[in-house]
């Protein structure tokens, strides 16, 4: 179950990647198109990919970070520090090219490093703007939560369905359909802008939307809830009585 949600978390990502590293290959900039195929294909796809993998965890830690500002600034942060690996990444291939290694090259490699970084950074911007755009209100739109919880998710993440919410510390992590996120918010607060949603607090730190579980497992007035893809969650034995009688096992 696990294997399966990284799976599906990765499959976005991984195509996204393929893609962009396709249409830069196709493109040759920098004159890699004398690289030839499919060296400049592997070029292209790799550096992407390492870009790719520093940005979301770059990405998430800005977050973090500085939850506040606009969401513009944490792209164009990430787009400066996925170059830095990148830049790194490229000065180490131009020396395997060249049998030396070129330190003079450096502030024109960052900069067309940048350059890139900012372009894939940007596509996945307004990608992420365009699936956060609220779907239309209507008789039969389905309950959403608030957007005081919302609006702390990432782009890519604030129109998924919300499976479970736990509380880490400080912090809280927002399980979805596309995957997880951790916000800077408290459970309760988070409890109180899903109320519209069909859920319960299920542990001191976790609250469960009821369509997400997949199977229970009780014993000694506690239950384990597994969830879609594969999440666990605890059923307390202050909650179990309660959850019981709403028929949740």
């Amino acid at each position: 179950m696990r294997v399966r949600r990284l799976i599906k978390a990765a499959g976005e990502p991984a195509l996204a990647v393929l893609g962009l590293g396709t249409f830069l290959a196709i493109l040759g900039p920098y004159d890699t198109g004398a690289l030839g195929w499919p060296a400049v294909w592997i070029y292209w796809t790799g550096l992407m990919a390492l870009g790719g993998l520093f940005g979301w965890n770059s990405g998430n830690l800005i977050a973090c970070w500085k939850p506040d500002w606009p969401l513009w600034t944490h792209y164009a942060l990430a787009a400066v520090a996925v170059s830095v690996p990148v830049t790194v990444a490229v000065m180490a291939i131009n020396a395997w090219f060249d049998g030396r290694l070129d330190w003079r090259g450096l502030p024109l490699t960052f900069f067309f490093v940048l350059v890139i970084s900012a372009f894939a950074t940007g596509v996945g911007y307004v990608t992420d703007r365009l699936r956060a755009r609220p779907p239309a209100a209507g008789p039969g739109a389905s309950p959403r939560a608030s957007p005081a919880l919302t609006d702390k998710l990432p782009l890519n993440l604030r129109n998924a369905p919300i499976l479970a919410l736990q509380s880490e510390d400080h912090y809280l992590r927002v399980h979805t359909g596309r995957g997880d996120a951790l916000i800077l918010m408290r459970l309760s607060d988070a409890i109180a802008a899903a109320e519209a949603l069909d859920g319960a607090q299920t542990h001191r730190s976790w609250w469960v939307a009821r369509d997400a579980v997949r199977q229970v497992r009780k014993g000694d007035g506690r239950a384990t809830l597994t969830l879609e893809g594969g999440i666990e969650a605890p059923v307390s034995r202050t909650y179990y009585p309660k959850l019981r009688e709403a028929g949740w096992f």
